[in-house]
């Protein structure tokens, strides 16, 4: 090839990890660059998940209703003093659900993707991201059975759940900040996805969704408050329960840790992203 046919030939597109100086604001530019791709990841998980299922879609629908059911079952007498209890204990299962399966997700769908990311470039945060998605897509639907519950037990449906975007935006962003977070840990430590089965299981007794925040004793209702979930499951719940906006004192502690995870969770994913193609 002569000098002048290297000098007017197109040059290759090269991907250059150094000449990304802010990673974190670089992924979410080629996030946006890659939302078909995205879409069709959520489709994708949507389809594998119901695609050999005799209920489909519906059961997104009867999972939290049996739960409900059973636990109505087993706690309903020794919790005689919460009203409509089924709305009670479903209004923080569907949360609880959407946070434990979005987390997940985003871990199993990062190593999942390993493959992909050694052939070819795509967003690190794609994945977590696709599976918050995913996980959102179902949590929309598991509110037609919470309203059915409702209706059949005559709990009225108050405007307030007019406030629960707002909740349903907060959990989603702190539910893909600690998704992101427990994904690069668990590239660097395979253990953390088992370790972390046992932590749900703990930090869901330690939240108020099965019993009523009433019986919480005094001396530990401040260790309680120190929990993100018990902030966002009271978002969710009290425009639905008890039919009230939450005040700004309510707000704050889940807005604060809401955003406070999604950036930390964001920055700490990407400034790894370039090694996990190496590690998977």
């Amino acid at each position: 090839m002569t000098k002048d046919a290297v000098l007017t030939s197109p040059a290759k597109p090269l991907y250059d990890s150094a000449a990304h100086a802010f990673p974190a604001l670089s992924e979410l530019k080629e996030l946006r660059h890659y939302r078909f791709l995205l879409f069709q990841l959520i489709r994708r998980d949507l389809v594998a998940r119901y695609k050999r299922s005799i209920l489909g879609v519906a059961w997104t629908m009867l999972n939290p209703l049996g739960t409900m059911l059973i636990m109505t079952f087993v706690f309903s007498n020794l919790f005689k003093s919460v009203e409509s209890y089924p709305v009670y204990i479903l209004s923080g299962l569907i949360v609880w659900n959407f946070f434990s399966q979005g987390t997940n997700a985003a871990m199993v769908g990062l190593i999942w993707g390993g493959s992909l990311m050694q052939r070819i470039y795509l967003p690190r945060t794609i994945f977590g991201v696709s599976a918050i998605g995913t996980a959102l897509v179902n949590l929309l639907i598991a509110l037609i059975p919470l309203t059915l519950v409702m209706l059949i037990t005559g709990t009225p449906i108050p405007l307030t759940v007019l406030f629960l975007p707002v909740s349903i935006l907060l959990l989603t962003a702190f539910t893909l900040g600690f998704g992101l977070m427990l994904s690069a840990l668990a590239i660097y430590f395979p253990d953390v996805a088992e370790m972390y089965q046992i932590l749900l299981t703990a930090w869901m007794y330690l939240t108020p969704i099965i019993y009523p925040e009433e019986i919480i004793p005094e001396r530990f209702l401040g260790l309680y408050r120190l929990n993100p979930m018990y902030w966002i499951v009271k978002l969710f719940r009290l425009p639905i329960y008890n039919g009230r906006i939450p005040t700004f004192s309510e707000v704050l502690p889940a807005l604060a840790w809401s955003i406070g995870f999604l950036i930390v969770g964001w920055l700490f994913f990407t400034s790894k992203s370039d090694e996990y193609a190496y590690r998977i």
